[in-house]
């Protein structure tokens, strides 16, 4: 079962507005789909990709109830749909908020430092990620540079920080994190230096620069993460409706100097252990 670890959707009566303001946010980022469920669901057959996981993004305080409700909809009516929980740092009662997802069956939440102005380090997001670690909830976050933004709120090595402060302060056992973008958009040596050999997850979407133009990672910079943080700890991922699931898919395949045990782990052996485990 292949797997998309990293998309977006939209509920259908907002999904035109948001694509239209998002794309408007600047002007190297190309849409692949109309950003609705249905969307997607259209753009996995044609990639033949048997599940996607989608992360949903509170830009500000208050969307709690409204961005879970429709994530629990699409948990509740679509078997090859995954969608994680989305939480703002500024949200009140945050422990509560979280436990509220574990208890109905979230697997994990996605934080995205960028939208929300708030550095990876702050306490905010500190006590987040702690409180996801105690509860077993996986952390997915936008990392590096955002296009959009001029500001990095989650540098490599803030990232590093952050994880080794949650793993003592929690005595967490298992990786926790889900770094996206090659873990770090546009920071390919710091992700090496601070990230790369630590129990983290690592996602490849955006990372390749032969099939996105803004891109700054190549394929050689994609096998170097693999192989030095190992095939075991990387997910295959799209950022769709960003990129496109089917020329993002056989690219992949396509790459020289990574083996096809490790390609199959990254695309769907990874993803299984990690969702199967967080159940």
């Amino acid at each position: 079962m292949i797997t998309d670890f990293h998309t977006h959707v939209y509920p259908d009566k907002i999904a035109e507005r948001t694509m239209t303001a998002l794309l408007n946010s600047n002007d190297v980022v190309h849409a692949y789909s109309d950003g609705t469920v249905s969307g997607l669901l259209r753009s996995m057959e044609k990639s033949g990709i048997e599940r996607s996981v989608i992360l949903p993004v509170a830009t500000r305080k208050g969307q709690f109830d409204t961005i879970n409700r429709f994530a629990m909809e699409i948990n509740r009516t679509y078997p090859q749909l995954v969608s994680f929980g989305g939480i703002h740092p500024d949200d009140e009662d945050a422990g509560a908020k979280l436990g509220y997802l574990k208890e109905n069956g979230f697997i994990g939440i996605k934080i995205h430092p960028d939208y929300t102005g708030t550095f990876i380090d702050d306490e905010r997001y500190v006590r987040i990620i702690s409180e996801c670690a105690r509860l077993g909830l996986l952390v997915v976050t936008h990392a590096g540079v955002d296009p959009a933004f001029d500001v990095i709120h989650c540098t490599p090595q803030k990232a590093r920080t952050v994880m080794d402060r949650v793993f003592e302060e929690t005595g967490a056992k298992k990786p926790f994190m889900v770094f996206a973008h090659l873990g770090g958009m546009f920071v390919h040596e710091d992700v090496m230096k601070y990230l790369v050999g630590t129990e983290c997850y690592i996602d490849i979407s955006c990372s390749f620069k032969e099939i996105m133009s803004f891109c700054e990672t190549d394929d050689s910079d994609v096998v170097d993460v693999i192989k030095a943080h190992g095939a075991d700890k990387i997910l295959f991922a799209t950022d769709s409706p960003w990129n496109d699931q089917k020329q993002t898919i056989e690219h992949f395949r396509a790459l020289s100097g990574i083996s096809s045990e490790e390609k199959e782990l990254i695309l769907s052996g990874n993803a299984d252990r990690l969702l199967g485990s967080l159940r």
